[in-house]
């Protein structure tokens, strides 16, 4: 690694990495979520066409990556406000970091039935 470079590809590179790009993601899909919700002014069965796709399998698991997004961003915005604010929050920075990633795994694997529910009774038929 060259001298004098910030970046050592630690727990606080990945997590402004991450950041941004769930931030990014949140972005588009709102985009994405505008753009199709104003189809229904300009042509009403092509809303619904458009909308009867989202009752797709892979949809569901697309639902469940925004789920992940968006959780992730809202608790790492958490800890990032933490770090800002709070006196100490630089020195905790890293088992911040822990503590969010391990809150964000427990809510992901108590999220999957739900999100991914639909998915499996479409698939399998139920």
């Amino acid at each position: 690694m060259p001298a004098g470079t910030l970046y050592r590809g630690r727990e606080g590179m990945w997590s402004w990495v991450a950041h941004r790009v769930t931030g990014v993601l949140i972005f588009f899909f709102l985009f994405v979520h505008v753009l199709d919700t104003a189809l229904v002014r300009v042509s009403p069965e092509a809303y619904d066409e458009v909308v009867a796709t989202y009752k797709t399998p892979l949809v569901a698991l697309l639902e469940y990556g925004l789920v992940a997004a968006i959780l992730f961003h809202a608790l790492n915005g958490l800890r990032i406000v933490a770090v800002d604010f709070w006196a100490k929050g630089p020195r905790y920075q890293k088992q911040m970091l822990w503590t969010v990633l391990g809150i964000w795994i427990v809510l992901m694997v108590g999220a999957l039935y739900p999100v991914l529910g639909h998915a499996v009774r479409e698939v399998f038929g139920s």
